[in-house]
């Protein structure tokens, strides 16, 4: 595995995330975030000496307003100017919520069908747990795992492929997947790079540490500030997909809640989650069901957490994250039409 992304040679001194605010926008001191339902009047910066500021958007530097402000793009054919949904399909014996569920074809079908009938916009398909502690799957496993159901749902609609394995993610490619979802942010497989310069793949990249058996022991020492650390690392693999041909527009970012996280190092990510529009891609956040929500919750059982993964999606929404990650599309898209009408808003609108 090559080694961890190291983020910008000279990680900025300031960085400024946007105070957004959904609703009707008024006064002309309002501006548009990323073209989506949101839009913003003040920044706060952040510095890496620990200090923070609130300011008004105006005084934000060109090189943030730009970025922060500029509509993104569809992704994969999916509209970034509302929120979106990717469904979970998880084609495992050993996934933290639903492992072995889907493993018979039928009942993997079946559950894609519903997926896609409860409004998701993405099928986002895994072969392999990347849950903490989960062990290596060879790839020929993962491609045998992978085949009926991706072949089987060619032509439903945008279909993800959630591998870090540049021989599986060309294999997927070829069999109809259209998206490649590498939770290792191209730090596992080096070669993941020429298959999305070979193929021009829309691709979701992940911030996490080391593999899913070590990523939780790295957790507590790996960060110097977690929010700025994970933003310039994210900077880095975005620019990795830009230098073989992608543009922003075909990739989506993702901070790896619980991957490589402490609960406090998420908590925080997802309080200054709003910062990352500066990196002017879409955001996707993936929290459903995970650790993060039994611990903050209470709630044991992980098929229990959808309404409390769902309040976490809220929030995200509501600081402009594009696209969640969720294993129960009917919760999250009752949430999301309840917060768009409660809002003003409709789902076509930005």
């Amino acid at each position: 595995m090559d080694a961890e992304p190291q983020g910008r040679a000279n990680p900025m001194t300031d960085y400024y995330r946007p105070i957004p605010v959904t609703g009707p926008a008024i006064g002309p001191e309002a501006v548009p975030l990323a073209g989506g339902w949101c839009h913003f009047t003040h920044v706060e910066r952040l510095s890496r000496t620990g200090a923070r500021e609130i300011l008004p958007a105006a005084d934000l530097p060109a090189a943030w307003r730009a970025p922060l402000t500029a509509a993104r793009g569809d992704f994969a054919t999916v509209p970034m100017r509302r929120p979106s949904l990717m469904g979970i399909l998880n084609l495992t014996p050993d996934s933290f919520s639903d492992g072995g569920r889907h493993e018979d074809i039928q009942a993997a079908l079946e559950q894609a069908h519903r997926l896609v009938a409860e409004g998701a916009d993405i099928l986002d398909l895994g072969a392999e747990s990347t849950r903490p502690g989960a062990k290596e799957v060879p790839q020929q496993q993962e491609i045998a795992r992978l085949m009926p159901a991706l072949e089987a749902l060619r032509g439903s609609g945008v279909i993800s492929l959630d591998t870090r394995k540049a021989d599986v993610a060309r294999a997927g490619l070829a069999a109809g997947a259209q998206v490649i979802n590498d939770v290792s942010g191209l730090r596992f497989d080096a070669t993941m790079l020429e298959v999305l310069r070979e193929s021009r793949a829309p691709v979701i990249l992940m911030h996490s540490l080391g593999t899913p058996e070590t990523m939780q022991d790295l957790a507590p020492d790996a960060y110097q500030d977690v929010v700025l650390d994970i933003y310039d690392g994210l900077a880095a693999m975005r620019d990795q997909a830009l230098s073989v041909g992608l543009t922003h527009d075909q990739i989506l970012l993702d901070i790896g809640a619980g991957f490589g996280k402490t609960f406090a190092q998420t908590r925080a990510l997802l309080r200054d989650i709003s910062l990352f529009h500066g990196l002017g891609c879409g955001l996707l956040l993936g929290v459903s069901r995970k650790g993060f929500v039994g611990h903050v919750t209470g709630i044991k059982q992980a098929d229990q957490r959808d309404a409390a993964s769902a309040a976490i999606g809220l929030w995200a929404i509501s600081q402009g994250v594009q696209m969640l990650r969720v294993h129960d599309i009917a919760v999250h898209q009752a949430m999301i039409s309840a917060y768009m009408a409660a809002s003003g808003l409709t789902l076509g609108e930005g």
